[in-house]
């Protein structure tokens, strides 16, 4: 049987190599990644230059003591415990419960109490409406430091609620002039013919800002709860004003302010502080990438 598959073997030992083997499919394979990469190469560039801190950081939270800001370029050996110091630290789970807060129900507050302010400027018409829109605008233009000491004086001296969050989460049940314009830009992108045939049907106005336009609506709603999370998230300035005092009421990014003032020295805790106050974030933005580019993308500038 053996000597019957000799000429076979031989004929496959004669037979021409493999066209992806060859020289010039490697060479013509060699040319098309350096063609891809000059292209790309501006892309590269500036992905690289928003990863590499980013690797940076996560690289030095899992370093020793000795090691984090040496030449090492990697951990000798993997400190995993790190986060777990930084988790035992006193007031750090405090500090993401008060930032939960702050964000999750902040960005709910806005979320509610801007869409039907959205949906009036675009799809009413009433006497006032432009004036209304210009106002809206006005305020996205105008600081947030330009009415602090007035805003101060009424929660902390008036409303005595210095030392907390509230301050800060009260306002957003009254809308957010960003988040209106951006989801009133949003909704002038959905045809009138679908309100008119849900108004034919016998829906009143709420009924068709329920059942017809906010399905429609779902990627601007999430393009500014998205901004709005982000926004409350890393918020310093107004926990600075409002909870500096009260230390039960710090949120991660004041928190990690003093976190960093008692471990100067300790880079390596630091870098894994920063890394736990970032995760949340980058995980919420990975799974509602396709809905918050889309969003955005999508939303019209008519008017």
């Amino acid at each position: 049987m053996t000597h019957l598959l000799d000429p076979v073997r031989e004929a496959a030992d004669a037979s021409p190599e493999r066209p992806s083997r060859t020289p010039a499919a490697r060479t013509a394979r060699r040319k098309a990644l350096l063609h891809w990469i000059a292209v790309h190469s501006l892309g590269i560039a500036a992905a690289l230059f928003f990863v590499l801190p980013f690797v940076f950081v996560v690289l030095t939270s899992l370093m020793s003591d000795q090691q984090a800001l040496t030449r090492d370029l990697t951990p000798n050996t993997w400190e995993w415990g790190n986060y777990e110091r930084v988790f035992n630290t006193p007031g750090f789970l405090t500090w993401w419960r008060n930032t939960l807060l702050y964000a999750g129900l902040g960005t709910v507050l806005t979320v509610v109490s801007s869409i039907p302010v959205a949906y009036a400027l675009a799809k009413f018409r009433f006497r006032g409406r432009k004036l209304s829109l210009m106002l809206v605008i006005s305020m996205m233009m105008l600081p947030p430091q330009v009415v602090i000491i007035p805003m101060y004086l009424f929660w902390a001296k008036q409303m005595d609620l210095s030392g907390t969050l509230w301050p800060l989460i009260i306002p957003m049940a009254f809308g957010d002039a960003f988040s209106i314009f951006l989801l009133r830009q949003f909704l002038l992108t959905i045809p009138n013919e679908y309100l008119d045939a849900a108004k034919v049907d016998g829906c009143g106005e709420f009924r068709t800002l329920m059942k017809v336009v906010l399905p429609m609506a779902r990627p601007g709603i999430a393009a500014i709860a998205l901004f709005q999370f982000f926004a409350a998230w890393n918020d310093y300035f107004g926990p600075q004003i409002y909870a500096s005092e009260n230390p039960a009421a710090w949120t991660l990014s004041y928190g990690l302010e003093s976190f960093k003032g008692a471990h100067h020295t300790d880079w390596n805790l630091t870098m894994a502080a920063t890394v736990l106050v970032m995760a949340p974030v980058i995980a919420v933005f990975f799974f509602a990438q396709k809905a918050f580019v889309e969003g955005v993308t999508l939303t019209g500038v008519k008017g």
